[in-house]
């Protein structure tokens, strides 16, 4: 059985840096496509990034293009979403989530991923 545990969140100032990380289990995840998604109180769950763990290939939304990076690291088996140049509305919580790379759901819906984690709050003052 997957299992994914983010931690990393926490309250930030606008402009600061924060690195969330997930820890991947149960599997190996050479077939997998690893995102983030983010959840605001009131909002629905919305596409952060995404990378194909063969290849690192990427994807981002366009809220988070040019601020963000995800990157995996084999030897951890974890994922790592670098948020830089926060911002108060990228205050929610972050959810790291997997699926296979057979599903061909769109990499940015949350209903094509089966796994995800517990979540992590992230909190962006003004």
């Amino acid at each position: 059985q997957v299992q994914l545990v983010e931690s990393g969140g926490g309250l930030v100032q606008a402009g600061e840096s924060l690195r969330l990380s997930c820890a991947a289990s149960g599997r190996t995840f050479n077939q997998y496509i690893m995102g983030w998604f983010r959840q605001a109180p009131g909002k629905e769950r919305d596409f952060v990034a995404a990378i194909r763990w063969s290849d690192s290939s990427t994807v981002y939304a366009d809220s988070v293009q040019g601020r963000f990076a995800i990157s995996r690291d084999i030897t951890k088996n974890t994922v790592y979403l670098q948020m830089n140049s926060l911002k108060p509305d990228d205050t929610a919580v972050y959810y790291c989530a997997a699926r296979t790379t057979t599903n061909l759901t769109p990499i940015t819906r949350a209903g094509g991923y089966g796994y995800w984690g517990q979540g992590t709050q992230v909190t962006v003052s003004s």
